[in-house]
């Protein structure tokens, strides 16, 4: 899960990032589309009007009239951006205005233009940059034979919807900045709030049952998943309550009788050595279920502690060490080599539980491989802790029942009738999880590979 928050973060800042983006931009698309329709909207009643008073001029005194009139106000302009042209319909001939050529009008109705409007070089009042600047003009039809041209050079106009388009850049640039840096705070919040779940989670896969989320009593959707996680973890912590404790009454109400009929079949072989034989499978038996009810009592107090995390320096390298001295007879006994390659490595544990997990591991691996065969264990510092491996050449196990021979009294079939209580693996992983590590069986072609993985010790 800590390899997939990062990238649920970054997708979830990139959404909100440009979720934001896109609101500035619609937003700003909008302004814009409603501020150039209300200028372009002011400019045809503008013209509309200066057009409708020249009309009148021209119903009034004809086109003598108009001629003048539009002469005098090129001659002395109100508005240096206004466009004016008289023209003779259809022909095309220039009679008066600024305005120098124009598509021959084809309507006998008013059209409306929009296009750019070369400067006529006559009108010392146009500017080097008039072709540039859009203009929006009225044509219309005065009479048989007369048409008027009514016009703006829409250059404040133009200039002040440059202004809004760059404005408008520059809030996309600041949005895009903000989303992001909302987005990374959002992303960082959410990722904060999961990180208690993940945390906990973590810490219960590691052993520490008695661990919870911490409620903030926001009473949001966190902090009321955090509560229902919690509630879930207090159900699971009672129903393996009860197991543990069960497991653990059986395995003491068990080890008392169990003592008391070994003793007494002990007795019954000193009074009768006759029945001697007969009476060594029995005791067997009873020492099979009395070393039985030994592991799992001690499996149920490993798995009711803590993590290891106050457990105290020492060095992994003298236990396997030690170990495997303790099985170097029994090895030699059954024809097998022990090899090692070893180094120092510091861990933080229990020594005592340490050494019965090494135990279990080279019990197994001498007791499950042919005679003349080598196991061989190593131990070296990985990247981020203890790397120890117990690798032996006999049978393996099936791919399919590496997870389930760490399940309590979970024995293979081609097992079953070598003795053994079928703990020796459930109270290796035990310990290794209280220990904060990993345990995983590869294939050592042939044989089993335990490889057994142990946080390096802090500082």
């Amino acid at each position: 899960m800590r390899g997939r928050l990062p990238s649920t973060s970054v997708r979830l800042a990139a959404v909100v990032g440009l979720s934001f983006l896109l609101g500035f931009a619609l937003l700003g698309g909008l302004v814009y589309f409603t501020v150039s329709s209300l200028l372009y909207a002011d400019a045809r009643e503008v013209i509309r009007v200066d057009a409708a008073g020249l009309a009148d001029v021209y119903q009034q005194g004809g086109e003598e009239a108009l001629i003048a009139e539009l002469r005098q106000r090129l001659a002395q302009p109100a508005d240096a951006d206004a466009l004016y042209g008289l023209r003779r319909w259809p022909a095309g001939e220039s009679l008066a205005g600024n305005i120098a050529a124009l598509p021959r009008l084809t309507r006998a109705k008013p059209v409306w233009e929009r296009l750019r409007v070369p400067a006529d070089p006559t009108d010392a009042n146009a500017g080097a940059d008039d072709a540039n600047v859009p203009s929006l003009l009225l044509r219309q039809r005065l009479g048989p034979n007369l048409e008027l041209i009514t016009g703006l050079r829409l250059r404040s106009e133009s200039g002040f919807l440059a202004l809004g388009i760059r404005t408008i850049w520059i809030a996309l640039l600041l949005a895009a900045v903000l989303g992001v840096l909302l987005g990374g705070v959002i992303a960082r919040w959410v990722s904060h709030r999961l990180r208690r779940i993940e945390d906990t989670v973590a810490r219960v896969g590691e052993g520490d049952i008695d661990r919870r989320v911490i409620s903030d009593g926001s009473g949001d959707a966190f902090d009321l998943l955090a509560l229902r996680f919690n509630r879930m973890l207090d159900r699971i912590q009672v129903l393996l309550s009860g197991v543990r404790e069960a497991t653990d009454h059986i395995a003491h109400d068990l080890r008392t009788p169990l003592t008391r009929l070994r003793t007494r079949l002990e007795m019954l072989r000193a009074d009768s050595p006759s029945s001697a034989a007969a009476l060594e499978p029995a005791i067997a038996e009873v020492d099979q279920l009395l070393q039985s009810s030994q592991a799992l009592l001690r499996l149920a107090r490993v798995e009711a502690q803590p993590p290891a995390s106050d457990d105290p320096l020492r060095d992994l390298e003298p236990l396997v060490r030690d170990a495997m001295e303790l099985y170097e007879p029994i090895a030699a006994e059954r024809g097998i080599r022990l090899g090692a390659q070893l180094e120092p490595v510091p861990v933080q544990g229990d020594a005592d539980q340490l050494f019965q997990m090494l135990i279990n591991l080279l019990d197994n691996a001498v007791k499950y491989s042919p005679a003349g065969q080598q196991v061989t264990v190593s131990l070296a510092l990985d990247a981020g802790g203890a790397r120890l491996e117990v690798a032996d050449q006999g049978s393996g196990i099936p791919v399919e029942d590496r997870e389930r021979v760490f399940d309590r009294f979970h024995r293979l079939e081609k097992h079953r009738g070598s003795p053994g209580t079928g703990l020796g693996l459930s109270l290796v992983r035990a310990i290794v999880l209280r220990h904060r590590g990993q345990i995983r069986l590869a294939d050592n072609q042939p044989g089993l590979r335990v490889v057994v993985w142990l946080p390096r010790a802090r500082g």
